[in-house]
């Protein structure tokens, strides 16, 4: 039974920062079957296919809008050598991919493919270079190979394999976890590489690189202050032209249980289920924290803050190789992917880019691929992000949420009702959470500064806190209508069924 929990305050009149539509970006690596089996099935595939890319996958994700895909790692960027990937597919080297299952790579997917990819999805490429066995020559020729008009020689090293014109690479990523798997270092030493690689990622022609540095794991502010006091000036001293990196990266995963056992993708218990939220809720005190310490150095915020590294992380699935860190996807991982955009909506003058991890097969996949059948099913996160597309691009509005329950989990208050809101071409969206396993809940929508026109809403939720897409039930968890929407004196009234995720879009004239 449900009864009133909370309202939901918003003012349509006061809009605050732009929601970058880059806050719903993708995150594609050498792992598992994200690549071969998931975006890349090779032109001799029985699987539709254009240059060996699944055209089905393309197709459904063409439908959340993807704003950039980051590639070719994670962990596996800092032992990718560029060089290998390009040419006839068939006299490419091969290589061990030490990292993720200890394959060996045969390097069919390269540069020119991740290209073509990006410009069949419509996205920005977002490139992550070596820096933890790779050289500065290395990356600059790379930057060059791809971005440059002329007959310079890595330009015409391009044509010789078939692209006569560059491409556009507005995003350039500094290694990867240089303080883990990305080379072991300190955060100074890493900071000065930062400095020195960046200053040859160069801007060719009419492309402008947006350079990310290697930012910090989790809650490792220390790291994040080492990269910043390296951005000296912010491009304001004498002989200074310019910042050698505009941005710092982080990441954080949400699990349950220790890095040994992580926990179940679907079998939880109902503490279990409390405490991925709450967990997942923690970003909201990284992305403050983190962004507190840029403020002290940054106080206009010129340098972004980029999470390309986030999402929930469980034991593989049984019978799956442990090293391709395949798990599924329930109505869990949904609401842990709404908790999240809440957070980065509210964080958009700092944050400016996210990448969850990974699109395809790959831990909070937005598909799956079955490797037998072939066949593709769309997980509940991937509805998420779909359900959220209207943010993109928009203008926050600060969502207040007054009186909501709370639960004590795992160290933080975890508010039962997770909510954010924006506007754009006179409509707010406005994003609902019901994180309650098993309760029912009515909110009041308390909107403020504007008239209401037409209603639409819809709703993410099923039977089951565990339920999940498989090929013999694709739609068990999908969106629907929602019909329990309702004009009230204050604005509007919405149930939040147990475990569901609403989003209300309203018209709204001054």
């Amino acid at each position: 039974m449900s009864h009133e929990s909370a309202r939901v305050v918003v003012n349509l009149d006061l809009p605050g920062s732009r929601i970058s539509r880059h806050l719903y970006g993708h995150f594609a690596e050498h792992l598992g079957r994200c690549i071969y089996g998931g975006f890349f099935v090779g032109e001799d595939s029985d699987i539709p296919n254009e240059g060996g890319i699944r055209l089905d996958v393309v197709e459904a994700l063409r439908a959340l809008q993807v704003p950039n895909l980051r590639w070719p790692g994670g962990c596996f960027a800092d032992d990718y050598h560029w060089k290998d990937g390009i040419g006839p597919r068939e006299e490419r080297p091969r290589m061990v991919n030490s990292h993720w299952g200890d394959v060996v790579e045969d390097n069919s997917f390269g540069t020119h493919e991740f290209m073509q990819l990006c410009e069949m999805l419509g996205a920005d490429a977002y490139v992550n270079g070596n820096v933890g066995s790779g050289t500065v020559r290395e990356m600059s020729e790379w930057i060059e190979y791809l971005t440059r008009a002329d007959d310079s020689p890595m330009a015409a090293l391009r044509r010789e394999n078939g692209r006569d014109e560059p491409w556009k690479v507005p995003f350039f990523g500094i290694g990867n976890e240089a303080w883990g798997c990305g080379g072991n270092m300190r955060a100074d030493a890493y900071t000065d590489l930062a400095r020195q690689y960046a200053t040859y990622v160069r801007d060719h022609g009419d492309n402008k690189v947006y350079r990310i540095a290697a930012g910090a794991n989790v809650d490792d502010y220390k790291w994040t202050a080492a990269l910043m006091r390296g951005l000296g000036c912010l491009g304001g001293c004498p002989g200074e032209s310019s910042s050698p990196y505009q941005a710092l990266s982080l990441h954080y995963y949400t699990m349950t249980g220790p890095w040994a056992d992580k926990g179940s993708a679907t079998e939880f218990t109902e503490d279990e289920w409390y405490v991925a939220l709450s967990r997942a809720f923690r970003i909201e005190e990284l992305l403050t924290r983190h962004s507190t310490v840029m403020d002290g150095y940054d106080p206009d915020k010129r340098v972004g803050l980029v999470l390309d590294e986030w999402g929930t992380w469980w034991n593989v699935e049984e019978g799956t190789n442990p090293g391709f860190l395949y798990q599924q996807n329930s109505l869990r991982d949904a609401l842990v992917a709404s908790v999240h955009f809440d957070a980065f909506h509210r964080h958009s003058d700092r944050l400016v880019m996210a990448n969850i991890a990974q699109t395809v097969n790959v831990l909070q996949a937005m598909l799956l691929t079955d490797p037998e059948s072939g066949a593709l099913v769309k997980t509940p996160t991937y509805h998420v992000f779909e359900m959220n597309t209207g943010h993109h691009d928009a203008d926050s509005l600060e969502a207040h949420v007054v009186g909501a329950e709370t639960r004590e989990i795992d160290g933080r208050s975890l508010p039962m009702i997770s909510a954010s809101a924006s506007i754009k071409d006179g409509r707010a969206l406005i994003s609902l959470s019901n994180l309650e396993a098993s309760e029912d809940r009515t909110v009041t929508l308390d909107l403020r500064g504007a008239e209401l026109g037409s209603v639409t809403a819809r709703i993410l939720t099923a039977a089951d806190t565990a339920a999940h897409n498989t090929p013999e039930n694709p739609d068990a968890v999908a969106p629907v209508a929602h019909e329990g929407v309702r004009a009230h004196a204050r604005g509007l009234e919405v149930d939040l069924p147990a475990h569901s995720y609403v989003t209300v879009s309203v018209e709204v004239t001054a």
